[in-house]
């Protein structure tokens, strides 16, 4: 089993899609976190019907998540 804050470190400065808890979906490159999982997302795009919305660096509170892949 994957602990989430090792699969944090080698996510750095990679690619990531979040699920969060009211359903969205957010991808971008991961440049930081902390102990909390608050994750901090560079050019963060959050998919949509018909397409996605481009919303450049954003912090996702770690509670608000609930999954994480490296895309």
């Amino acid at each position: 089993m994957v602990l989430p804050i090792d699969l944090l470190e080698v996510s750095l400065n990679r690619d990531i899609s979040l699920l969060l808890k009211d359903g969205r979906i957010l991808n971008g490159k991961l440049i930081g976190y902390d102990q909390y999982m608050n994750l901090v997302l560079d050019d963060a795009r959050e998919e949509k019907e018909g397409g996605e919305k481009r919303l450049g660096r954003v912090v996702v509170r770690g509670s608000n998540v609930v999954s994480i892949a490296i895309v």
